[in-house]
Protein backbone atom coordinates (compact mmCIF):
# COMPACT_ATOMS: atom_id res chain seq x y z
CA UNK A 1 0.00 0.00 0.00
CA UNK A 2 1.40 3.11 -1.20
CA UNK A 3 0.40 5.85 1.69
CA UNK A 4 0.24 8.46 -0.93
CA UNK A 5 -2.05 7.04 -2.84
CA UNK A 6 -4.47 5.61 0.58
CA UNK A 7 -4.45 9.76 1.52
CA UNK A 8 -5.18 10.89 -2.34
CA UNK A 9 -8.20 12.48 -1.11
CA UNK A 10 -10.19 11.25 -4.79
CA UNK A 11 -13.00 13.11 -5.79
CA UNK A 12 -15.87 10.78 -6.53
CA UNK A 13 -18.44 10.77 -9.56
CA UNK A 14 -19.31 8.93 -11.61
CA UNK A 15 -21.77 9.36 -14.54
CA UNK A 16 -21.23 7.88 -17.46
CA UNK A 17 -23.20 8.16 -21.06
CA UNK A 18 -25.43 5.53 -20.41
CA UNK A 19 -27.02 7.07 -17.32
CA UNK A 20 -27.30 10.18 -19.21
CA UNK A 21 -29.05 8.38 -21.96
CA UNK A 22 -31.40 6.46 -19.32
CA UNK A 23 -32.58 9.94 -17.62
CA UNK A 24 -33.56 11.10 -21.35
CA UNK A 25 -35.08 7.93 -22.13
CA UNK A 26 -37.18 7.98 -18.73
CA UNK A 27 -37.81 11.35 -19.65
CA UNK A 28 -39.49 10.36 -22.80
CA UNK A 29 -41.36 7.85 -21.57
CA UNK A 30 -43.00 9.46 -18.55
CA UNK A 31 -46.50 10.14 -20.22
CA UNK A 32 -46.54 6.49 -20.05
CA UNK A 33 -45.53 5.71 -16.68
CA UNK A 34 -48.22 5.65 -14.03
CA UNK A 35 -46.31 4.75 -10.50
CA UNK A 36 -42.38 4.80 -9.78
CA UNK A 37 -40.71 2.34 -7.47
CA UNK A 38 -37.61 4.27 -6.64
CA UNK A 39 -35.41 1.08 -4.63
CA UNK A 40 -32.50 2.24 -2.63
CA UNK A 41 -30.50 -0.29 -0.29
CA UNK A 42 -31.23 -0.38 3.54
CA UNK A 43 -27.46 -0.20 4.35
CA UNK A 44 -26.75 2.84 3.09
CA UNK A 45 -30.54 4.40 2.79
CA UNK A 46 -29.44 8.36 2.57
CA UNK A 47 -26.12 7.48 -0.17
CA UNK A 48 -28.48 5.26 -2.21
CA UNK A 49 -31.50 7.53 -2.72
CA UNK A 50 -31.53 9.69 -5.97
CA UNK A 51 -30.73 13.42 -5.23
CA UNK A 52 -32.52 14.66 -8.64
CA UNK A 53 -35.41 11.85 -9.19
CA UNK A 54 -38.15 14.37 -8.76
CA UNK A 55 -36.90 16.58 -10.78
CA UNK A 56 -36.81 13.48 -13.45
CA UNK A 57 -40.23 11.74 -12.66
CA UNK A 58 -42.24 14.96 -12.10
CA UNK A 59 -45.11 14.22 -10.27
CA UNK A 60 -46.13 10.65 -10.50
CA UNK A 61 -46.98 8.55 -7.62
CA UNK A 62 -43.81 6.94 -6.05
CA UNK A 63 -42.72 4.24 -3.69
CA UNK A 64 -39.93 4.34 -1.90
CA UNK A 65 -38.84 0.38 -2.10
CA UNK A 66 -36.28 -0.74 0.70
CA UNK A 67 -33.92 -3.28 -0.41
CA UNK A 68 -31.37 -5.40 1.04
CA UNK A 69 -32.99 -5.41 5.15
CA UNK A 70 -31.72 -8.48 5.85
CA UNK A 71 -28.04 -6.85 5.69
CA UNK A 72 -28.77 -3.30 7.21
CA UNK A 73 -29.01 -2.54 11.02
CA UNK A 74 -32.87 -2.40 10.84
CA UNK A 75 -32.58 -0.25 14.14
CA UNK A 76 -30.75 2.79 12.38
CA UNK A 77 -31.95 2.33 9.29
CA UNK A 78 -35.87 2.43 10.37
CA UNK A 79 -34.42 5.48 12.37
CA UNK A 80 -33.87 7.01 8.68
CA UNK A 81 -37.00 5.77 7.42
CA UNK A 82 -39.59 7.91 9.44
CA UNK A 83 -37.90 10.88 8.31
CA UNK A 84 -39.05 9.87 5.15
CA UNK A 85 -42.31 8.28 5.97
CA UNK A 86 -42.54 11.98 8.24
CA UNK A 87 -41.86 14.14 4.60
CA UNK A 88 -44.67 12.15 3.37
CA UNK A 89 -43.01 9.35 1.09
CA UNK A 90 -44.91 5.84 0.91
CA UNK A 91 -42.44 3.38 2.88
CA UNK A 92 -42.05 -0.34 1.50
CA UNK A 93 -39.63 -2.39 3.33
CA UNK A 94 -38.93 -5.90 0.85
CA UNK A 95 -36.62 -8.95 2.37
CA UNK A 96 -35.69 -9.85 -1.35
CA UNK A 97 -34.42 -13.02 -0.18
CA UNK A 98 -36.99 -14.66 2.30
CA UNK A 99 -40.22 -12.29 2.68
CA UNK A 100 -42.57 -11.51 -0.20
CA UNK A 101 -43.67 -8.16 -1.80
CA UNK A 102 -47.28 -7.94 -1.42
CA UNK A 103 -47.54 -4.83 0.75
CA UNK A 104 -45.71 -3.73 -2.06
CA UNK A 105 -48.21 -5.05 -4.57
CA UNK A 106 -51.16 -3.78 -2.21
CA UNK A 107 -50.36 -0.20 -2.19
CA UNK A 108 -49.79 -0.22 -5.95
CA UNK A 109 -53.12 -1.80 -6.55
CA UNK A 110 -54.62 1.13 -3.95
CA UNK A 111 -53.05 3.87 -6.11
CA UNK A 112 -54.00 2.62 -9.92
CA UNK A 113 -57.81 2.02 -8.21
CA UNK A 114 -57.52 6.26 -7.87
CA UNK A 115 -56.03 6.24 -11.03
CA UNK A 116 -58.40 4.18 -12.91
CA UNK A 117 -61.24 6.12 -10.69
CA UNK A 118 -60.35 9.33 -12.81
CA UNK A 119 -59.49 7.91 -15.93
CA UNK A 120 -62.99 6.34 -15.54
CA UNK A 121 -64.27 9.79 -14.75
CA UNK A 122 -62.74 11.10 -18.06
CA UNK A 123 -64.67 8.52 -20.42
CA UNK A 124 -61.39 6.64 -20.55
CA UNK A 125 -60.86 2.58 -20.10
CA UNK A 126 -59.34 0.90 -16.98
CA UNK A 127 -55.70 -0.77 -17.35
CA UNK A 128 -53.15 -2.38 -15.77
CA UNK A 129 -50.63 0.01 -13.47
CA UNK A 130 -47.29 0.80 -15.24
CA UNK A 131 -44.42 0.55 -13.00
CA UNK A 132 -41.08 2.79 -13.59
CA UNK A 133 -38.73 1.06 -11.32
CA UNK A 134 -35.07 3.30 -10.73
CA UNK A 135 -32.77 3.28 -8.49
CA UNK A 136 -28.67 3.40 -7.87
CA UNK A 137 -26.66 1.06 -9.19
CA UNK A 138 -26.46 -2.50 -7.59
CA UNK A 139 -29.39 -1.29 -5.10
CA UNK A 140 -31.69 -4.61 -5.89
CA UNK A 141 -33.45 -3.92 -8.86
CA UNK A 142 -33.79 -6.71 -10.82
CA UNK A 143 -34.26 -9.24 -7.72
CA UNK A 144 -36.82 -7.04 -6.98
CA UNK A 145 -38.50 -7.98 -10.12
CA UNK A 146 -37.68 -11.32 -10.07
CA UNK A 147 -39.32 -11.58 -6.37
CA UNK A 148 -42.40 -9.87 -8.08
CA UNK A 149 -42.63 -11.66 -11.03
CA UNK A 150 -42.19 -14.78 -8.98
CA UNK A 151 -39.23 -16.46 -11.48
CA UNK A 152 -36.03 -15.56 -13.31
CA UNK A 153 -37.35 -12.39 -15.45
CA UNK A 154 -34.40 -9.65 -15.18
CA UNK A 155 -30.75 -11.00 -14.91
CA UNK A 156 -28.68 -9.90 -11.32
CA UNK A 157 -25.24 -9.04 -11.65
CA UNK A 158 -23.23 -7.88 -8.48
CA UNK A 159 -21.31 -5.46 -10.74
CA UNK A 160 -22.52 -1.51 -11.34
CA UNK A 161 -24.16 -1.31 -14.75
CA UNK A 162 -25.00 -5.12 -15.38
CA UNK A 163 -28.51 -3.55 -16.95
CA UNK A 164 -28.12 -1.69 -20.12
CA UNK A 165 -31.61 -0.53 -21.17
CA UNK A 166 -34.83 -0.10 -20.45
CA UNK A 167 -37.41 -2.88 -20.53
CA UNK A 168 -40.71 -3.60 -19.96
CA UNK A 169 -41.65 -6.90 -18.05
CA UNK A 170 -44.94 -7.97 -17.45
CA UNK A 171 -45.39 -8.72 -13.08
CA UNK A 172 -49.16 -10.25 -13.58
CA UNK A 173 -52.52 -8.90 -15.15
CA UNK A 174 -52.63 -5.80 -13.06
CA UNK A 175 -48.89 -4.65 -13.16
CA UNK A 176 -46.09 -3.82 -15.85
CA UNK A 177 -42.70 -3.02 -14.96
CA UNK A 178 -40.36 -0.45 -16.63
CA UNK A 179 -36.93 -1.63 -15.58
CA UNK A 180 -34.44 0.98 -16.19
CA UNK A 181 -30.81 0.77 -15.65
CA UNK A 182 -28.66 2.09 -12.70
CA UNK A 183 -28.37 5.90 -11.80
CA UNK A 184 -26.65 8.07 -10.36
CA UNK A 185 -26.26 11.82 -10.95
CA UNK A 186 -23.58 14.56 -12.31
CA UNK A 187 -22.35 15.37 -9.30
CA UNK A 188 -22.10 13.26 -5.96
CA UNK A 189 -21.52 16.32 -3.44
CA UNK A 190 -21.09 14.64 -0.07
CA UNK A 191 -18.18 12.78 -1.37
CA UNK A 192 -19.02 10.79 2.50
CA UNK A 193 -21.78 9.36 0.59
CA UNK A 194 -19.74 9.02 -2.22
CA UNK A 195 -17.78 6.64 -0.86
CA UNK A 196 -20.43 4.69 1.20
CA UNK A 197 -22.07 3.79 -2.86
CA UNK A 198 -18.38 3.08 -3.51
CA UNK A 199 -17.90 0.75 -0.70
CA UNK A 200 -21.45 -1.01 -1.32
CA UNK A 201 -20.20 -1.39 -4.82
CA UNK A 202 -23.21 1.12 -6.41
CA UNK A 203 -19.58 2.91 -8.43
CA UNK A 204 -17.54 1.13 -10.68
CA UNK A 205 -14.47 -0.44 -9.07
CA UNK A 206 -11.81 0.48 -12.08
CA UNK A 207 -12.57 4.57 -11.91
CA UNK A 208 -11.56 3.92 -7.71
CA UNK A 209 -9.02 4.44 -5.49
CA UNK A 210 -9.34 0.67 -3.79
CA UNK A 211 -7.28 1.44 -1.21
CA UNK A 212 -8.28 4.91 0.27
CA UNK A 213 -12.23 2.97 -0.27
CA UNK A 214 -10.67 0.02 2.27
CA UNK A 215 -9.55 2.68 4.65
CA UNK A 216 -12.94 4.73 4.86
CA UNK A 217 -14.56 1.42 5.42
CA UNK A 218 -12.47 0.29 8.10
CA UNK A 219 -12.76 3.46 9.43
CA UNK A 220 -16.85 3.27 9.36
CA UNK A 221 -16.61 0.05 11.35
CA UNK A 222 -14.00 1.65 13.98
CA UNK A 223 -16.91 4.70 14.27
CA UNK A 224 -20.13 2.47 14.24
CA UNK A 225 -19.28 -0.75 15.10
CA UNK A 226 -15.95 -1.53 16.68
CA UNK A 227 -17.38 -4.54 17.72
CA UNK A 228 -17.51 -6.02 14.46
CA UNK A 229 -14.08 -4.60 13.40
CA UNK A 230 -12.45 -6.55 16.23
CA UNK A 231 -14.35 -9.67 15.94
CA UNK A 232 -13.12 -10.08 12.27
CA UNK A 233 -9.72 -8.26 12.42
CA UNK A 234 -8.67 -8.58 16.09
CA UNK A 235 -8.26 -4.59 15.60
CA UNK A 236 -9.40 -2.78 18.62
CA UNK A 237 -7.98 0.51 17.57
CA UNK A 238 -7.29 2.58 14.26
CA UNK A 239 -4.05 4.73 13.67
CA UNK A 240 -4.40 7.37 11.47
CA UNK A 241 -2.12 6.07 8.98
CA UNK A 242 -3.87 2.40 9.04
CA UNK A 243 -0.55 0.66 8.49
CA UNK A 244 -0.75 -1.12 11.99
CA UNK A 245 -4.12 -2.10 11.44
CA UNK A 246 -2.96 -3.60 7.83
CA UNK A 247 -0.51 -5.43 9.34
CA UNK A 248 -2.83 -7.18 11.70
CA UNK A 249 -5.15 -8.16 8.76
CA UNK A 250 -2.59 -9.29 6.27
CA UNK A 251 -1.32 -11.41 9.33
CA UNK A 252 -4.83 -12.81 10.82
CA UNK A 253 -5.91 -13.95 7.31
CA UNK A 254 -3.16 -14.73 4.97
CA UNK A 255 -2.91 -11.58 2.92
CA UNK A 256 1.13 -11.65 2.33
CA UNK A 257 3.23 -11.91 -0.45
CA UNK A 258 6.61 -14.11 -0.78
CA UNK A 259 8.60 -14.28 2.60
CA UNK A 260 5.77 -13.54 4.47
CA UNK A 261 5.25 -10.28 3.81
CA UNK A 262 2.08 -8.30 3.75
CA UNK A 263 0.23 -7.99 0.63
CA UNK A 264 -1.15 -3.88 1.27
CA UNK A 265 -3.16 -4.44 -2.15
CA UNK A 266 -4.60 -8.01 -1.11
CA UNK A 267 -5.72 -6.30 2.40
CA UNK A 268 -8.03 -3.59 0.69
CA UNK A 269 -9.28 -6.36 -1.62
CA UNK A 270 -10.15 -8.36 0.97
CA UNK A 271 -11.33 -5.58 3.18
CA UNK A 272 -13.91 -4.17 -0.03
CA UNK A 273 -15.35 -8.02 -0.50
CA UNK A 274 -15.38 -8.82 3.44
CA UNK A 275 -18.14 -6.01 3.27
CA UNK A 276 -19.65 -6.89 0.20
CA UNK A 277 -20.56 -10.57 1.37
CA UNK A 278 -21.62 -9.48 4.33
CA UNK A 279 -18.82 -11.13 6.46
CA UNK A 280 -19.57 -7.95 9.22
CA UNK A 281 -22.89 -8.57 9.87
CA UNK A 282 -25.75 -6.38 9.47
CA UNK A 283 -24.37 -2.82 9.18
CA UNK A 284 -25.80 0.63 8.00
CA UNK A 285 -23.35 3.28 7.36
CA UNK A 286 -25.44 6.07 6.86
CA UNK A 287 -26.45 8.48 10.14
CA UNK A 288 -29.21 11.37 10.46
CA UNK A 289 -27.40 14.55 10.78
CA UNK A 290 -27.98 15.56 14.44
Amino acid sequence: MNEEKVFNKTVINWYPGHMAKTKREISEKLNLIDIVYEVIDGRMPISSKIVDIDDLIKDKPKILVVTKMDLCDEEETKKILKTYESSGYKVVCVDLMNGNCNELINITKNIMDSINKTREEKGMKKRSARVLIVGVPNAGKSTLINRLVGKKSAGVGNTPGFTKNLSWIRVNKDIELLDSPGILWPKIENQDNAKILAAFSSIKEEILNLDEIACFILKKLYELYPNKLEERYGITKLEEDFVEAYETIGKRRGALSRGGIVDYDKVSDLIIKDLKNGYFGKVTFDRIEK
